[in-house]
């Protein structure tokens, strides 16, 4: 045992100095005592460096772990020093990391049945690890000796253990923290069902004959009339035990129900199990007395098994019990969540149809039925599994945005300060790169201003030009002048004020008369636009066009649709990149995504994430735009995608795109 110590070897203990020997003989009394008094006390009055006394204690805590250890002492006795080392911690004496050393060393040199006693002590401490004291310096020291507990330990024999320690980890670690989430949501392939594959070698048909035979009686008190389960409808053969242990790889690897043909297969096993459980119904006085048994026998403690026994000879005592009904119900159900619910990372091909998901809903009211008639609390334990399964919708969804922190960070109380203007950068407002744009405030008036590239080019052009001409402006005022037209002064448009104000504005731009110099005085506007329309009438040509005078409406939709004419179709423009597409682009870059990811302004770290995540290229160039999707929102659409593949040379990528 004293080989496996992580610790310094003895002979490095007695070349400590000779500050070394107050503290042990300190930490020595405060075990006594119980409390860590005697090590301030010794700590305070020695002289020297803070940094030099708290390493010199870190090694005395050490050197008296050991000779504990040595001595076979009793783990009280380890949880005292350790309790010591926390109050350490606290008082500033020794280094925050000391308490974790501490219990690195006694798991490593215990044996298993002392092992959990000490992990219970950790568990109990949650707090204190989480606090700022401790967090930071101990987080890694209790990941690295829980994950070391978890190598000696057996997952079918030590169940209860395993499970304990997963549940100290979730509770330690925020549920955001990386290294405990499957970002992918990728599946435990190595989790596979051992069964007998050879019909050959099956026992289950030679059972019956062999005992009528040998003509073998059941002993009594091995099974009464009243415990024998009852008699299943359809036969247990050999068929029927491959089929049912068959859908454990589906339950492994639910992303084969996508294809046809293990479709196929899976729903003729399953209909052929489900209508085994429903045959052979169990009976709720049996169930409850073999349970009530069961746990008189075990003391009272659950028993836990990480594995499916597969026996042949354990098919019948299965099929009877309530539990293992549960299970394989329950598994049922979890995979139906899978295959209808929204994951991010699921492949596009990865869709059902309309008569897959007519068989599933169906067989999940038979599942969920089964489950209310499995003794005991049948109704109570269905009710149970299906909010659970509507929560972990929440999950799902929390898992698709990027599994985001739940703590928000809390602004630091300081004094408060004037605010100061900061003149804000161009690129707050103008975008970066070759497809920046100019944020207006909200997505309508900001798709309308970057219609066009360059909009004042765009309203210089002729196409722009909404004045209209003399001829048109002025056509019912010419008529209206005719005297054969007998139109009396009231109801001519030149003794409307808005007509006359639009008016003057048009001649300053379009006829030289109106800077001439008179010598006429008119007395109202309506007299000079009269005068000026006799004189339009003289210069203009006879046969007017009948056409009417455009409207401002009218104006502005020219105006909206030449925008939209000057520069690439709005579809193409407002359109977001789809999940089918993005996997066509993926597959086509392979290797080469990193090329495009300077242009989609990914920065280092992001792209580092994405290495790291994933060996698979295609599946990195996939998260690449997942990224720049969630990243960008609203404003991922084709036309930047498209922009960014020709600023990166894959021109041939964005021409298919561009068709698509």
């Amino acid at each position: 045992m004293v080989a496996q110590l992580r610790c310094l070897p003895v002979g490095a203990c007695s070349r400590l100095n000779g500050t070394a020997a107050p503290f042990k003989a300190a930490t020595n009394s405060a075990l006594s005592s119980r409390s860590c008094k005697p090590l301030t006390s010794v700590f305070t009055h020695l002289h020297g460096n803070e940094t030099e006394k708290k390493s010199t204690l870190d090694q005395a805590l050490r050197g008296v772990l050991v000779e504990q250890i040595v001595k076979h002492a009793d783990v009280d006795d380890h949880l005292s020093l350790i309790y010591i080392s926390i109050d350490g911690v606290t008082e500033g004496i020794c280094s925050a990391t000391t308490p974790f050393v501490l219990l690195g060393d006694v798991l490593d040199c215990l044996p298993l049945d002392q092992c959990d006693k000490i992990f219970s002590f950790v568990e109990e401490n949650v707090s204190t690890w989480k606090s700022n004291s401790f967090y930071s310096a101990g987080k890694n020291y209790l990941l690295r000796m829980c994950n070391d507990l978890l190598r000696r330990l057996s997952k079918s024999q030590n169940t209860v253990f395993c499970g304990r320690i997963q549940l100290f980890l979730a509770r330690l670690f925020p549920l955001s923290e990386k290294s405990g989430l499957n970002l992918q949501s990728q599946f435990n392939l190595d989790n596979i069902t051992v069964f007998n594959k050879n019909e050959q070698e099956s026992t289950l048909g030679q059972q019956s004959t062999e005992v009528k035979e040998d003509g073998m009686e059941v002993e009594e008190g091995e099974m009464g009339d009243e415990e024998a389960p009852a008699p299943c409808s359809i036969p247990i053969d050999y068929n029927l035990y491959r089929k049912f242990w068959t859908l454990q790889d589906y339950f492994r690897n639910p992303v084969q129900c996508y294809d046809k043909f293990s479709w196929i297969t899976f729903v003729k096993y399953s209909d052929e199990t489900l209508a085994v459980f429903k045959s052979y119904k169990l009976d709720d006085t049996q169930a409850s007395k073999r349970k009530l048994e069961e746990m008189r026998t075990a003391g009272g403690e659950h028993v836990y098994f990480a594995k499916f026994l597969t026996s042949e000879k354990l098919m019948d005592l299965q099929l009877s019990d309530s539990n293992f009904r549960r299970h394989i119900l329950l598994q049922y159900l979890i995979l139906f969540q899978y295959l209808r619910g929204q994951v991010k990372f699921k492949s596009s091909n990865c869709v059902l149809n309309d008569d897959q998901t007519a068989w599933m809903e169906e067989t999940t009211k038979l599942v969920y039925q089964l489950l209310r008639e499995t003794p005991p609390d049948g109704d109570k334990f269905a009710a149970m599994v299906e909010h659970i399964l509507n929560t972990e919708e929440n999950w799902n969804s929390w898992k698709n945005e990027g599994c985001p922190s739940f703590v928000k960070e809390r602004s630091a109380e300081t004094k408060p300060v004037r605010p100061s203007r900061k003149r804000p950068a161009p690129e707050d407002f103008l975008g970066k790169g070759p497809n920046r744009k100019i944020l207006m405030g909200n997505d309508e008036l900001t798709r309308l201003w970057n219609l066009n590239p360059d909009n004042m080019e765009a309203c210089k052009t002729d196409s722009r030009e909404f004045m209209p001409s003399l001829e048109d402006f002025f056509e019912e005022a010419i008529e209206q002048a005719d005297p054969t037209n007998m139109v009396e002064d009231e109801y001519k448009v030149v003794g409307n004020s808005n007509y006359g104000w639009r008016a003057l504005r048009l001649l300053s731009r379009r006829s030289p008369h109106f800077f001439q110099p008179t010598n006429q005085q008119f007395k109202s506007l309506a007299e000079y636009l009269e005068n000026m329309v006799i004189k339009l009438a003289k210069e203009l040509p006879k046969d007017l066009p009948s056409e009417e005078i455009k409207t401002g409406e009218e104006e502005d939709e020219n105006g909206d649709n030449l925008l939209k004419a000057s520069n690439d179709s709005p579809s193409i423009q407002s359109k977001l990149v789809t999940n089918s597409q993005m996997d066509e682009i993926a597959a086509k870059l392979g290797g080469r995504w990193r090329a495009l990811a300077d242009h989609l302004e990914m920065k280092a770290a992001e792209i580092r994430e994405i290495e790291s995540d994933s060996e698979d290229v295609e599946l990195q160039a996939k998260m690449l735009l997942v990224a720049w999707q969630d990243r960008e929102g609203p404003q991922a659409t084709m036309e930047s995608l498209i922009t960014a593949l020709n600023a990166a040379g894959f021109t041939g990528i964005a021409d298919g795109l561009s068709e698509s």
